[in-house]
């Protein structure tokens, strides 16, 4: 029986088409179904490490082709993919034993770091261990800092502000550690609800709850022999910290619904944006359990303290967003000066929309400073406090978004319709095409 990495089950052609692009340029083999029916079908002749699934579908939906998978098979890791007004479907399909969920509509790039996280030793990803730019002196002293902590096996606490690269550096620690050929399992403990936590982390038995029809291994199990991050540990409950502090002290865990124990050889790393200390003293964290996590500290820099990062960063993303392109695309000075002179409150997220907005608005190979756009409604200096005006959030938001699909609308007429020469025309990728239009239809607009 053949191998592929990931089946991908969605009736919408156009979405269908996005994620297999998306998965194919980072290296990944895909299949592809148009329901759950063609799905089995395809899973009683191949063999898949990932599912990836639409819950609204006919003739058989995504809820009934998981419970069809979980009844054969309790290993290979299901996502499910449902829309915002039907969010209970994502709650149901955890419980059924769904790996992962994302809400509709989502970025190409929440969508890749779901596969990564439950596909860690994919043969064909192409992680590289220089993910973590450090150029600027500061960070190039962290970054050896977390290399000599990576080769020990204490519990990591990175802090920072949201959009520093927290996880970047948790997957650095993980790759340079003794354990980089076991899995890496990510959760994040706020995107998950309060009453599902639990059971994701610590997994469960048959019957433990209402709809838990079959068992599931929880993250920690997952980890087993690698490295579990806690990514935003602040988050959460005061009940859950109590359970978790057993576990790490314990280093073992109990299924919920379960009555023995499972021994436990997984290295915890944990991430927050906010004080712990001072949610401590706020009584919102437990201080035994803060001491517990934060064995080794390390605080991550925000983006406007690391000037010499930027452009490498800047850089690095303009690639990122144009993969498969012939065409090279040149930071022109102009724009590299506008770049490092702006205050990165949103750090290197905030930093990835502009580029992304930068390459809607290019006209050429060239990116000038009139292509950068920041978000926020005023832009401060970092060489002194002179403060030059732009347009309200609101204002500019819309007149990028409007820009952008008159500039779409107008190269699928040149070109008669055809995308291919749209996104080549407008020096995009077919999948960055295909998910814009995606996202003008669900606006509204004829496309």
């Amino acid at each position: 029986m053949s191998h592929t990495d990931v089946l991908i089950v969605e009736d919408d052609i156009n979405l269908r088409e996005a994620l297999s692009d998306t998965l194919q340029f980072s290296g990944y083999s895909i299949s592809v179904a148009q329901h759950g029916q063609e799905a089995l079908t395809k899973l009683n002749d191949q063999a898949f490490r990932m599912i990836v699934t639409d819950v609204q579908m006919q003739p058989m939906d995504g809820m009934d082709l998981l419970n069809s998978i979980r009844q054969q098979d309790q290993e290979t890791p299901v996502v499910v993919m449902t829309a915002y007004g039907t969010i209970e479907k994502a709650v149901d399909a955890m419980r059924m034993g769904a790996s992962d969920y994302l809400v509709k509509p989502f970025e190409a790039d929440d969508f890749l770091a779901v596969v990564k996280r439950l596909l860690p030793n994919n043969e064909h990803k192409r992680h590289e261990q220089d993910d973590l730019v450090a150029t600027d002196e500061k960070m190039q002293s962290l970054k050896l800092l977390a290399a000599r902590v990576a080769q020990s096996e204490a519990t990591v606490l990175l802090c920072g502000e949201s959009g520093v690269g927290k996880e970047i550096f948790s997957q650095y620690v993980h790759d340079q550690s003794k354990r980089s050929q076991g899995p890496f399992v990510a959760i994040n403990c706020a995107a998950i609800p309060e009453n599902m936590l639990e059971s994701v982390l610590f997994g469960y038995e048959k019957g433990a709850f209402t709809g838990a029809y079959q068992a599931h291994a929880g993250k920690f199990e997952q980890a087993q022999g690698g490295t579990l991050l806690l990514d935003e540990i602040s988050e959460m409950d005061a009940a859950l910290q109590a359970k978790l502090l057993r576990v790490l002290q314990e280093k073992e865990v109990e299924r919920l619904g379960g009555r023995k124990t499972i021994p436990l050889d997984v290295r915890v790393l944990a991430t927050t944006n906010r004080n712990l200390r001072d949610e401590v003293s706020a009584g919102r964290f437990r201080e035994d359990l803060f001491y517990r996590l934060s064995v080794f500290p390390i605080q991550i820099p925000p983006l406007r303290e690391r000037i010499g990062d930027i452009i490498p960063i800047a850089e690095r993303l303009l690639n990122k967003h144009n993969p498969g392109s012939n065409n090279t695309l040149t930071l022109m000075p102009d724009a590299q000066q506008k770049l490092v002179s702006y205050q990165w409150m949103g750090n290197v997220r905030e930093l990835d929309n502009v580029i992304q907005r930068a390459l809607i608005l290019k006209t050429s190979n060239e990116i000038h400073a009139e292509h950068i756009h920041f978000e926020s409604a005023e832009y401060m200096s970092l060489d002194d406090n002179e403060k030059i005006q732009v347009e309200p959030d609101s204002v500019l938001v819309s007149d990028l978004k409007d820009r952008e699909q008159q500039l779409i609308l107008e190269a699928l007429k040149a070109g008669n319709g055809s995308r291919k020469y749209a996104a080549e025309r407008l020096g995009i990728s077919p999948r960055t095409l295909r998910y814009k239009l995606a996202r003008m239809r669900d606006a509204g607009i004829t496309v």
